[in-house]
């Protein structure tokens, strides 16, 4: 891993609206990329461009030092201003030889992620390595470094309980939801459209529920949420009088009195006496006291999922040690894979000149020879020299590989 390193601008270090100014459009990544491998020497690279990290991956024989750092960003060519050059100079995080991929390995086993155990990282590190792979941008060492990172992960995955219990406040009430065993007609009004009845709306959807009405106080945002769920949009100003019946609420506004009083859910009733669920995940809620006290409801609210939440977040900061072991053992276990691999490129080269001594052994030094055996006697003699040919290409391989052993 000599020749391993990466340079990272991260959330640990710069704001993120900074960091949006080094996210590179896909349409300009392979120009840039090539300016970097052509000008300063790359041979493999990849790039990393989340919400909240921009990473380089590459091999290369210089150091990471500031100049190194500064005519990188200069080939890179973003268009930064001067502050902006200074700033991401000042903040990068550098990563060489084994430590550049213990980091590897940590960004995709979500141990630098800004939640813990989010597996998503996973998915993206490796498209945006496939990215870079189809276009050219990196070899056989990448390959081998990327086999490692994936089985890596999953072993953290598997073998751990850092991504087990959801940390979300949207997964941990669609999870309380979906204990419910609601039907899939059943009917949903979701009140607000924000960012997080969007969300929560998305995991509805992929599970096949059909049925909302959504309700909010610009209707165009209540329209477009509505559209994307094939449901009906109503202005919040409609909900008292909404005839249309529900199973289940899911509110979430920034309404600071509750638009839940037991007037209007009573007026929403309309007379159904049946037990309802309501999901609450506004601050503060927007369900009042005597509507929980007083109506058959399943209440599911966000200060409770929020404390669940907190556990659930510990909980994978426990799990950290047990995952950064299985790392080391991974990081342990390449470095004998990688040299096994030198030995195999450094010997692919040794069937072919095996073949070349014996083709000019054939039909050059032994020539006349041969010619005058007879038919059978040329026969074991093609056989005799067909087995020389596999095992001299064999010992040398296994002898490599046991020298290799012994010494790990």
């Amino acid at each position: 891993m000599e020749y391993l390193k990466i340079i990272a601008f991260t959330h640990k270090q710069i704001d993120l609206k900074a960091l949006g100014k080094l996210v590179i459009c896909e349409h300009t990544l392979d120009d840039r990329l090539r300016n970097i491998q052509s000008e300063l020497s790359i041979k493999e690279i990849f790039y990393v461009g989340t919400c909240n990290r921009v990473e380089f991956i590459f091999t290369a024989a210089q150091a990471l030092d500031k100049s190194f750092i500064t005519r990188f960003l200069q080939v890179l060519d973003m268009g930064l201003p001067e502050e902006y050059m200074e700033k991401f100079i000042d903040n990068v995080s550098v990563y060489e030889k084994t430590a550049a991929f213990n980091h590897l390995l940590r960004t995709s086993c979500s141990l630098e992620s800004l939640v813990v155990g989010e597996k998503e990282i996973l998915a993206q590190v490796r498209k945006a390595y496939e990215a870079c792979r189809l276009a050219g941008f990196t070899g056989d060492y990448m390959r081998m470094i990327m086999n490692r990172v994936v089985k890596t992960a999953k072993e953290v995955y598997t073998h751990t309980n850092i991504s087990k219990n959801p940390v979300s406040v949207v997964s941990l009430a669609y999870r309380k939801l979906r204990e419910l065993n609601m039907c899939a007609n059943s009917r949903l009004l979701i009140i607000g459209a924000g960012e997080t009845n969007n969300n929560i709306a998305q995991y509805l959807k992929k599970h096949k529920y059909s049925n909302f009405s959504v309700f909010n106080r610009t209707v165009e945002k209540a329209e477009s949420l509505a559209k994307d769920l094939n449901g009906t949009a109503y202005p919040l100003s409609a909900l008292a009088d909404f005839k249309g019946g529900f199973d289940v609420i899911i509110t979430c506004t920034g309404a600071t009195e509750p638009i839940f009083t037991p007037e209007v859910y009573m007026q929403l009733l309309n007379g159904d006496t049946s037990k309802k669920v309501i999901v609450d995940l506004a601050i503060p809620n927007d369900v009042s006291a005597e509507v929980v006290k007083n109506f058959p409801i399943h209440y599911i609210e966000v200060e409770s999922l929020k404390e669940t939440a907190r556990k659930n977040i510990q909980e994978r900061y426990d799990e950290l040690i047990h995952a950064e072991h299985i790392i080391d053992e991974n990081i342990k276990e390449f470095e004998s894979v990688l040299r096994q691999r030198r030995i195999e490129i450094a010997m692919s080269d040794v069937p072919k000149k095996i073949k070349e001594i014996k083709h000019t052994a054939i039909n050059g030094v032994f020539a006349d020879e041969i010619n005058e055996l007879d038919e059978n006697s040329r026969a074991i003699l093609e056989r005799v020299m067909d087995y020389m040919e596999k095992k001299c290409i064999t010992i040398p391989m296994v002898m490599a590989k046991e020298i290799l052993v012994k010494n790990s």
